[in-house]
């Protein structure tokens, strides 16, 4: 891939904008990629161990990818990173599952929210990233995954669902807080989120918006989770 002046690369706040994105994304896969390989080990069947680990390795090529389009930008990979590490070190020590059924629900949850602030996002950005964000956001199987799983523990026992739908409504709190902190304390990263390159200025009504119809999806994950929103 290149970069042109018509991709809006010619100008150095949306270039800047697009390092914090990729940045962001790449920490996410990962993150996601060691979450995904410790959950493994918490799987109660080899079948379950296995699907995770695959679904872990996807997650790493995924990084990966945005690694090699940050190098291809100029960019370090971890000086892209490390603006985003103390948010989602935050996130992650305040949602420690406390067993195999919390973390794939804090999985389905967190992905799903990131999955659709980034597509957001995506809208706003050059064919290019463009792309590359909705190939890293392609499901390696883990939402079907985890839906098919904690259907099956509720069927199994009614009462794991009171638990996890107050499991749920606390991780979203806490994912559209650090979402929110992110977008707001990054001037380039703000900019594309309201709308790409060329827009001048922080309007917060706009962020609140994005994140209203984030939760509204939110809503409706959780409805085919089993779970009430």
């Amino acid at each position: 891939m290149s970069v042109t002046a018509t991709d809006g690369f010619d100008d150095p706040a949306y270039r800047d904008g697009i390092v914090d994105l990729l940045g962001l994304l790449g920490l996410g896969e990962l993150t996601g990629f060691e979450r995904m390989a410790a959950d493994a080990g918490l799987a109660p069947t080899l079948a379950d161990k296995a699907a995770l680990a695959g679904m872990a390795v996807t997650e790493f090529h995924h990084f990966e990818h945005i690694r090699d389009r940050l190098g291809e930008l100029g960019a370090s990979v971890d000086e892209a990173m490390a603006p985003f590490r103390d948010a989602l070190e935050q996130f992650h020590a305040n949602t420690a599952p406390a067993d195999w059924l919390e973390g794939l629900v804090k999985a389905y949850v967190g992905d799903g929210i990131a999955a659709d602030f980034y597509r957001e996002v995506a809208e706003e950005v050059d064919p290019l990233t463009r792309q590359l964000v909705l190939e890293v956001l392609a499901d390696a199987g883990h939402a079907d995954f985890a839906v098919e799983r904690v259907r099956e523990a509720i069927a199994a026992d009614s009462r794991v669902a009171g638990r996890l739908a107050l499991w749920a409504r606390r991780l979203v709190g806490e994912a559209l807080a650090q979402a929110q902190r992110v977008a707001v304390d990054r001037d380039a990263l703000a900019v594309l989120v309201v709308g790409g390159a060329g827009r001048a200025g922080l309007d917060l009504a706009e962020i609140g918006q994005l994140f209203a119809r984030i939760t509204r999806k939110h809503a409706d994950r959780m409805t085919k989770l089993g779970l009430s929103p």
